[in-house]
């Protein structure tokens, strides 16, 4: 009987552990992690010109590049979006990105990071915590709302992969959405092209051609 009861309590202390590890692995995958990466520079912007047009949702929908984009940056945040609606099945997710000494500094800053409504938003407690990044304009101008449409099925299946804490290169093209159906309905979508603005129109709108998972 003794024995038994031994047996059944390792079994259970063994179900357990499956258990909370199982639980522990959802929750990371899910949420990712808290993380900082040293050394990532601003993203490389240069001229680009052309366009894409596409069907989608009943909308003809034409993709104008605006600039070619490369960024290596770390994933501060991550929101998916869903639903029927044209700017979901464009771009079913966006990513919070960080560079420079906002990436650096992400451990050691309490920053809380928040996305909804398409937007991004950062706090921190007390502004004193930003002096080993500058202030809250530095802040603003290194990191950035990113709007993520794959170009084709392989890039998507890498965006999907992609969580909170992971250092990722994104390349592709800064883009300008305009859609319209056949009963005038119509849809526009621009991106930002500057790293110092805010607010409404401020986040990138990226045709990722090319996604990495770097660690």
């Amino acid at each position: 009987m003794d024995s038994k009861r031994k047996n059944g309590k390792t079994v259970r202390t063994i179900l357990l552990i499956l258990v909370c590890a199982a639980l522990a692995f959802w929750f990371i995958y899910n949420n990712g992690r808290r993380r900082a990466v040293g050394g990532l520079k601003d993203p490389v912007q240069t001229e680009a010109e052309g366009t894409k047009t596409l069907k989608l949702n009943g909308y003809d929908v034409t993709i104008t590049y605006r600039a070619a984009y490369d960024i290596e940056a770390l994933v501060v945040h991550r929101k998916k979006y869903s639903g029927s609606g044209l700017g979901a099945t464009l771009s079913p997710v966006d990513l919070a990105l960080a560079w420079g000494k906002t990436a650096e500094c992400n451990t050691q800053i309490d920053f809380h990071w928040k996305q909804s409504g398409r937007f991004y938003y950062w706090h921190v407690n007390d502004l004193d915590e930003l002096i080993p990044v500058g202030d809250v304009e530095n802040v603003e101008q290194s990191s950035a709302n990113c709007h993520i449409i794959p170009a084709d099925a392989k890039t998507g299946k890498t965006v999907k992969r992609i969580r909170r804490g992971d250092h990722i290169r994104l390349k592709g093209y800064l883009v300008d959405i305009d859609a319209v159906k056949d009963d005038g309905s119509t849809f526009w979508w621009h991106t930002s092209t500057v790293r110092t603005d805010t607010g409404d129109g401020a986040c990138e709108l990226i045709y990722v051609t090319d996604a990495t998972i770097i660690d």
